[in-house]
């Protein structure tokens, strides 16, 4: 079962049509489709509402295949049961994204604790999508993975995933999937970033919570087909070096994982 847990259709920094997605998502089983906010505050009074009905017209077209998160601003949406159940029950969507970091929030918020307080009792997966690249007006302390250790502690049975492995602060991201049961970093690489991609697969390694990541491409900024190469083959770089090697079967579990049924996500 290969998941890619976190594509896009819509993001800020390039647009990206339906079927170019389709294409890409050709190399996976499954497909984690975040939505992403066009804009965020002035001005966002209808934005989420109208990013989750594309979003879900686009999964439920392609359901075999597609699972879609949707979008939450708990300081400017409604954070009650009522909602999120429209959004599980009505759009068929599987989980939610937060862009604390873009949106400028604390994740410890009020309104995003009452969030995770219903997100939890209806089982709706939370990813944060809190890593590069940022806009310029971005609160990049919101970004720190450590805030999400109050979140984590609090709603113990919440399946929660730091997208892109929590960058620029990786070592945070693997304190916190190490400390948490559901916690879980998505492993977003960008193939040409060989260097980048070995130090933070041996670390995790080395920190023992390989079983704790999630493959994912971040399409369209990279494919799902070359970052499953990248990986596989970081250890054939290796050959003619010293620096250790990570346990091949480790990597294929990475992005072998079955990251929905890991998630609580019934397809």
């Amino acid at each position: 079962m290969i998941v890619d847990c976190h594509t896009h259709i819509h993001c800020a920094a390039r647009e990206v049509s339906h079927a170019e997605h389709l294409v890409a998502a050709e190399s996976a089983d499954a497909c984690i489709v975040l939505a992403a906010p066009i804009a965020c505050p002035p001005g966002r009074d209808e934005g989420s509402s109208a990013i989750n009905k594309e979003l879900s017209e686009y999964i439920n077209t392609h359901g075999e295949k597609m699972v879609g998160f949707a979008l939450v601003d708990p300081v400017r949406d409604k954070v009650g049961l009522k909602y999120l159940k429209s959004l599980q029950d009505d759009l068929n969507l599987k989980g939610c994204v937060l862009y604390c970091c873009e949106c400028g929030f604390h994740p410890t918020h009020s309104r995003a604790m009452r969030f995770y307080e219903s997100a939890e009792q209806l089982g709706l997966p939370v990813f944060f999508h809190n890593a590069a690249p940022f806009a310029p007006d971005a609160v990049l302390d919101y970004a720190q993975p450590y805030l999400l250790d109050e979140v984590a502690r609090t709603f113990g049975s919440l399946k929660i995933v730091i997208g892109r492995m929590g960058r620029p602060f990786v070592n945070q991201t693997l304190c916190i999937i190490g400390k948490h049961e559901n916690v879980y970093a998505d492993l977003t690489i960008q193939p040409d970033s060989i260097w980048q991609t070995y130090n933070v697969v041996v670390t995790a390694h080395e920190q023992a919570v390989m079983d704790k990541l999630l493959f994912g491409s971040g399409f369209p900024f990279a494919q799902p087909g070359p970052c499953m190469e990248r990986l596989l083959g970081l250890n054939k770089l290796l050959g003619d070096t010293n620096l250790p090697t990570i346990p091949q079967g480790q990597v294929r579990g990475i992005i072998e994982r079955d990251s929905l049924t890991l998630l609580g996500i019934k397809k």
